[in-house]
């Protein structure tokens, strides 16, 4: 178990996670202040796990052995 939490991204890979989870959480946030709060939700919850995903330098779907480009 301790090899799937193991860091498994570089420099790249952690910008563009960043980057998206930042979209996300903004784009959450607007449409919960202007339209559902559930809407919002749906884009808050996975820019959050984004971010997470860049600070810690893991990247799940790696974890699980799926190729990614970045």
């Amino acid at each position: 178990m301790s090899n799937f939490f193991r860091p498994n991204l570089d420099r790249h890979g952690r910008i563009a996670r960043g980057v998206i989870g930042a979209l996300c959480l903004i784009a959450g946030i607007i449409i919960a202040g202007d339209y559902e709060w559930w809407a919002g939700l749906i884009l808050v919850v996975p820019g959050l796990f984004a971010i997470f995903e860049a600070l810690s330098r893991w990247c799940l779907l790696r974890a699980c052995g799926i190729k990614t480009k970045l």
